[in-house]
């Protein structure tokens, strides 16, 4: 029978996180003995070796709590499932250790070969090289910040490009970098934008990024420190939109 620091010092916890267990109801806290000590025994030693195991594995401790009543045949399928995740956060943690590696030695990660097909295509509808650029740069910002999600997004900028109609509203977007805040033409363009958003995706946000997502506001925000023009037509196509 040991005491409550020598059992923290055994399994390697320390006292309060043993007196935390005892309040959540992981741990039953054993009596005192005539000496007003509390003694644990070998099962307390291995059941808190048990619910620090799966502590460090990121189990809830109210889901370490239910395990205690499970059945073997219950507790083996939940490690099972520990298992599995756990293995999901190394792969994904291999994943982003490889790509602060590229990042510190100055390489990010190529863009796929049909946004480059893409790009070269903004190029060849007339697009100028300063828009092309940008777009590149951007792609390759959303790559490599949401490498899931970006495919969707790309792939639907891909179709509106396609079309004709809404790839020559871009093309204006692109031509009004140059004009004056106040050029009537940035007001009509800012309207046929919004209701080509409208006609398109209704009342629905743009698919691809999480909502909760930055990355849609840094790269908005990018493109209007480039052009106090493009700043006043995205106030003007947010402000139409809302309304």
């Amino acid at each position: 029978m040991t005491t409550i620091g020598q059992l923290a010092r055994y399994v390697g916890v320390s006292i309060k996180t043993i007196r935390v267990y005892h309040a959540k109801g992981l741990l039953p806290e054993p009596d005192r003995d005539a000496s007003g000590y509390r003694r644990y025994g070998a099962g307390d030693a291995i059941d808190l070796i048990k619910i620090r195991t799966l502590a460090e594995a990121g189990v809830p401790l109210a889901r370490i709590r239910d395990l205690r009543s499970a059945t073997d045949e219950e507790y083996q399928r939940a490690l099972r499932g520990i298992d599995d995740d756990l293995a999901a956060r190394i792969r994904g943690l291999r994943a982003t250790r490889g790509r602060l590696r590229r990042l510190a030695a100055g390489h990010l990660a190529p863009l796929p070969a049909e946004v480059g097909a893409y790009l070269d295509d903004l190029a060849r509808w007339g697009f100028t090289p300063r828009w092309v650029d940008l777009q590149r740069d951007l792609w390759i910002l959303v790559f490599a910040t949401h490498p899931d999600s970006a495919v969707t997004l790309f792939h639907d900028q891909a179709a509106t490009l396609a079309d004709p109609a809404l790839r020559q509203l871009f093309l204006d977007y692109d031509r009004a970098h140059d004009l004056d805040t106040d050029d009537p033409r940035i007001d009509d363009l800012a309207r046929r934008i919004a209701e080509a958003h409208r006609e398109r995706y209704g009342p629905d946000e743009l698919p691809g990024l999480d909502p909760d997502s930055e990355i849609p506001a840094l790269i908005q925000g990018t493109v209007n420190a480039s052009s106090p023009a493009w700043h006043r037509l995205d106030v003007l196509i947010r402000a139409q939109l809302d309304a």
